[in-house]
């Protein structure tokens, strides 16, 4: 009886995969050692792509928190001639906000220095800052407890002021316990109304200290007989809008001073681009490493699969001998070659993936995970095992059955 035709093709494929899975289980030890370096290749691939996906999320995550929407503006008074001094005052501040639509909120800051008891007869060195109370908008402040000082306080000039969590418990013991507190600065007494934090970590690039004071502008002008103002702190209604509303700023600024005056009109849209190209470069030179380690453990496999051929050379000759064609002998060591490269494979993005998700369970820190890392390392393991396993397949397909019979 003749086996029909259409029926062959399934029937070598089902000897095929029977063969291999017996070869792999005849010895699991050799073939569990070569997998073994993909299990690490394709695991290094998924947490490379984690790492470098954390760390430009953590980076663009603080930029953000400082303020993507923000816009500083400031006098730089280098190589000024004596008798054209021309500072930002509160005016440039006025017409910013009347020329430049795109601007929600706007806030200078005055810059003083202090100490002030703190007990025991012991002094504190302070900051204190006088701005708007829109600054808490522009520099993205939180306040932890109490309130931030309004337009009622700032028309009125109240002696309010808000201070930052480590000064609240340097003095007070507790953020809550800060709230209500009257302290001298600069003389006069304040009442503390509230406590505050910045956004995000600033890595000691902020006009905000760890003992800093923010109190009205119509009050620190009180302490200063000057109209100049350091700096001041524009913020957008969308992050969209803030290269477009910059130059707009430059614009009326310098129109409003003179020529040979410079001004530093600058955003954060430049470092988060920087931000960007860094973490993705990471990532990069991090997934070239896992590279090496999948060409390591290619090569791996290839050389297990050359050292399998040569030890089943009369197998390979009896099996030819009873109608084996080459193809199917050839797909017979490439299917065991695949066999070890997607099991190592699916190990090592098990692996690649709980590592995230624990410390997902086990900590606050969110740690995005890449679906697409996953399934590229399934591919490329499985690539891995057809590129490194055709040269030991074709090997064993072209041997002679004769000569394979007589092998010893």
């Amino acid at each position: 009886m003749q086996v029909p035709q259409q029926l062959k093709p399934r029937l070598a494929l089902g000897e095929i995969l029977a063969f291999s899975y017996e070869t792999f289980r005849s010895n699991k030890v050799r073939f569990g050692l070569t997998a073994l370096g993909m299990v690490i290749g394709t695991a290094a691939l998924i947490l490379v792509v984690t790492i470098g996906l954390s760390g430009r999320q953590y980076v663009l995550n603080q930029i953000q928190a400082i303020g993507a929407n923000m816009i500083s503006a400031e006098y730089s008074n280098a190589g000024v001639r004596m008798g054209t001094f021309d500072p930002l005052t509160v005016d440039d501040v006025r017409v910013v906000r009347e020329q430049v639509p795109s601007i929600v909120a706007a806030s200078p800051f005055l810059a003083l220095n202090d100490r002030i008891g703190i007990g025991n007869g012991k002094q504190q060195d302070i900051l204190v800052l006088g701005a708007f109370p829109e600054y808490k908008i522009v520099r993205n402040l939180q306040v932890l407890s109490g309130r931030f000082f309004d337009e009622q306080d700032e028309q009125a000039r109240n002696k309010v002021g808000v201070v930052t969590e480590k000064l609240a418990l340097k003095l007070y013991g507790s953020t809550e316990a800060a709230v209500g507190k009257e302290t001298k600065i600069i003389g006069l007494p304040f009442t503390i109304v509230g406590t505050f934090k910045e956004g995000g970590q600033t890595f000691g690039q902020s006009e905000v200290e760890d003992n800093t004071v923010l109190i009205p502008y119509t009050v620190s002008r009180f302490f200063t007989s000057s109209p100049a103002v350091k700096e001041i702190y524009f913020s957008t209604a969308d992050s969209s809008q803030v290269v477009a509303a910059t130059d707009e700023v430059r614009r009326v600024i310098q129109a409003r001073h003179r020529p040979e005056s410079v001004y530093n009109v600058a955003n954060l849209t430049e470092l988060l681009a920087v931000a960007d190209r860094s973490a993705t470069a990471l990532t990069l030179v991090l997934m070239l490493v896992a590279a090496v380690v999948l060409l390591v453990s290619g090569i791996g496999i290839m050389n297990i699969m050359l050292s399998t051929v040569s030890s089943r050379i009369r197998e390979i000759g009896i099996r030819k001998a009873l109608g084996a064609t080459n193809r199917e002998i050839r797909y017979q060591f490439l299917s065991e070659a695949v066999l070890i490269s997607s099991v190592g494979g699916i190990i090592g993005i098990i692996i690649g993936l709980a590592i995230p998700f624990s410390v997902r369970f086990l900590t606050d820190f969110h740690v995005p995970i890449s679906g697409w890392s996953a399934i590229v390392a399934i591919f490329v393991s499985t690539l891995v095992g057809i590129v490194f396993g055709t040269v030991p397949a074709t090997r064993a397909a072209q041997l002679d059955p004769v000569e394979s019979l007589r092998y010893e």
